[in-house]
């Protein structure tokens, strides 16, 4: 069965999208969303589809089954619920949204019309992240006792120049946890599981021409009994690396550097280093982790990684349309990442922990 797709949100990561849409055999790639008109028109243009500045009026023009959100961030909500009420199927690139009750907004109306929401966390189809899971699920490291998340980057003021909403809070609804952890969020709630209290602190350290953190930690307290850290900030430079590491019960651990060195931006700069299992101490395999490590950088390289991780999700959730199955990321994983966030938000506020669920 094909679907036919389209994208709301003609910036630089929409072009992951497209290019995906355009070569996925269950996509038939018809139109393109911007309020800028002459926007759409000039990103229709290098593939083909149709423009427009109505979401409902190309979702009944063009019978479109799946739309990407590629806006901004806290614009997510306002044109996902739209593409829902219109009947079509929504994955939203990451954050879900910028805050929760945005969160609880475009799963409600995704409900209503029996529509399914997935959200982009593409590190996921990382190979070594893949690894560390399968690890989990098979009882190699007993339960997870202990996760952390430490993300080391650096943005400069032309990043934040290089788009108007970017750093501020009405634009960009946060800073580096909003925008560049995700990611390493994600994949921490997805080892450990669910969240029972979390105690956070933001500051902003060396960007002072923004008004959002670049810099945030956090220890939380996870339902299952285990506990975490998390540091991740824009304040290095040069960058240093992103991991997220998990310990087990039983003294084993698994950890997987998903981003070294200088942290890519969509449609600006590439990837600069492979992902791989930094760390693997599962008994019986500690020899299997070079080998890992060798394979894996030699697939990565071998793919165009800029592209083709996105297309793995996007092909997964339109496969889970069709076969009518979950997705690997849907939204209320999204969800869980934002409240994670808003928790640690709500903390450095209140200077208290913050317990779950948010109200």
């Amino acid at each position: 069965m094909t679907l036919k797709t389209a994208i709301i949100g003609c910036g630089k990561v929409g072009h992951f999208h497209a290019k995906a849409y355009e070569q996925l055999e269950n996509s038939t790639f018809c139109a393109v969303f911007d309020r800028d008109l002459s926007r759409a028109k000039d990103f229709a243009e290098q593939y083909g589809v149709k423009a427009y500045d109505d979401i409902s009026e190309m979702i009944k023009n063009e019978g479109i089954n799946v739309v990407s959100v590629c806006t901004p961030h806290p614009v997510h909500a306002e044109v996902a619920i739209e593409a829902a009420n219109a009947g079509c199927h929504i994955l939203v690139e990451k954050p879900l949204a910028s805050n929760l009750k945005d969160c609880d907004a475009i799963l409600g109306a995704a409900s209503k019309t029996n529509v399914k929401v997935g959200t982009v966390c593409q590190r996921r189809f990382y190979r070594p992240c893949l690894r560390i899971k399968k690890a989990i699920d098979d009882g190699k490291l007993g339960r997870p006792v202990l996760g952390t998340v430490t993300m080391l980057g650096w943005r400069d003021k032309a990043y934040y120049d290089s788009d108007p909403w970017r750093g501020t809070w009405d634009g960009e609804g946060g800073g580096v946890l909003v925008n560049q952890a995700p990611h390493q969020l994600d994949l921490l709630l997805w080892y450990m599981g669910d969240v029972e209290e979390v105690y956070g602190l933001w500051r902003n350290l060396n960007h002072p021409y923004i008004e959002v953190e670049d810099t945030a930690v956090a220890v939380i307290k996870f339902k299952n009994g285990g506990i975490g850290n998390i540091l991740v900030s824009n304040s290095q430079n040069p960058a240093l690396y992103g991991k997220v590491q998990v310990y087990g019960e039983n003294g084993a651990s698994v950890g997987v550097q998903t981003d070294g060195g200088a942290m890519f931006i969509a449609g600006v700069s590439s990837i600069t280093e492979p992902p791989y299992n930094d760390q693997w101490t599962v008994q019986g395999e500690e020899s299997l982790l070079s080998g890992w490590q060798q394979e894996d950088r030699d697939f990565f390289n071998s793919q165009d990684s800029m592209y083709y991780y996105h297309q793995l999700q996007i092909n997964d959730f339109l496969t889970s349309i069709t076969e009518s199955r979950p997705s690997l990321i849907d939204g209320l994983a999204g969800r869980k990442t934002v409240e994670l966030i808003e928790a640690i938000y709500r903390s450095t506020e209140s200077g208290l922990p913050v317990k779950f669920p948010l109200k």
